[in-house]
């Protein structure tokens, strides 16, 4: 049974020159670097520096296919052929839908015989000179729950407009993670994951605005503290800031206390938090 399970930022951002690295986290489990999930821009500088190994994750999970959230993607797979690293490594994702390829589909437009990284093909099959990566897409309208050696996962599709999108919560023994990936909860799918858990990784990407677009593709600070009260979550972290939060901390925070009476941070790169 795992004794310790600690949360990294890895990427606080979104898509902006903001001095942040996009969206990205950890999920470290008795000192070693189980889960990555997202890979934005800047996040595999952010992986180096945290001292994690490529050899010691057991998957790779991405919410959503926007460039702020899987760009670095290629750089990890690329890295992992300098590494000890062979046993395979499950990357999991959305399906596809008309403006969106599935998650297969997108590594093999990177990785695949006629892909943009051709020369690397061999990644897609067991007989890789480095070590094999094996894509899923998952739609999952109810929980899907996969369970690893170390950790479940929980999976569940959530709404980010026109685009395939997944939250994912994270059990590691009686410890649990949501994250909530690009999502304006409008379909009411995100607190089905999020019931008593530990540490609500939420989007912060817009203020507390009505009648925008933006409102089709993140949750307002109202939003996300409905879910924390309604679903008894114990703390709540914000990230995936973007200029049109950063500055508003005061008033996000004044919002969310309105009806969250928990710890609320606001993440940077490089947060820690041991659950």
């Amino acid at each position: 049974m795992a004794t310790e399970v600690t949360f990294e930022v890895l990427g606080s951002g979104g898509p902006e020159i903001d001095g942040r690295a996009s969206t990205s986290y950890l999920v470290w489990i008795d000192d070693k670097a189980r889960i990555l999930i997202d890979t934005g821009s800047g996040s595999m500088l952010r992986f180096e520096e945290s001292g994690a190994k490529l050899k010691d994750l057991e998957l790779i999970a991405l919410t959503h296919l926007h460039i702020d959230h899987v760009v670095d993607l290629p750089s990890y797979i690329k890295a992992g052929y300098f590494t000890r690293r062979s046993a395979p490594l499950p990357i999991i994702g959305p399906v596809a839908n008309q403006y969106f390829p599935s998650t297969n589909e997108y590594l093999n437009i990177m990785f695949g015989k006629k892909g943009a990284y051709r020369y690397m093909s061999d990644v897609l099959t067991p007989q890789s000179d480095s070590f094999q990566i094996v894509p899923e897409s998952i739609n999952a309208p109810s929980i899907v729950r996969k369970k690893y050696k170390d950790f479940t996962l929980s999976i569940i599709n959530v709404n980010h407009g026109i685009i395939p999108a997944l939250a994912f919560r994270i059990d590691v023994g009686e410890k649990s993670i949501l994250i909530s990936g690009d999502t304006s909860n409008s379909n009411k799918q995100l607190e089905k994951l999020a019931i008593d858990v530990d540490l609500f990784v939420a989007h912060h990407a817009i203020p507390e605005v009505h009648g925008t677009y933006a409102n089709n593709l993140h949750m307002t600070p109202s939003i996300i503290a409905e879910i924390a009260q309604k679903s008894h979550v114990k703390r709540i972290v914000l990230t995936h800031r973007m200029r049109r939060t950063i500055g508003e901390e005061k008033e996000s925070l004044s919002i969310i206390k309105k009806q969250f009476k928990g710890p609320v941070i606001f993440a940077d790169d490089g947060l820690r938090i041991k659950l």
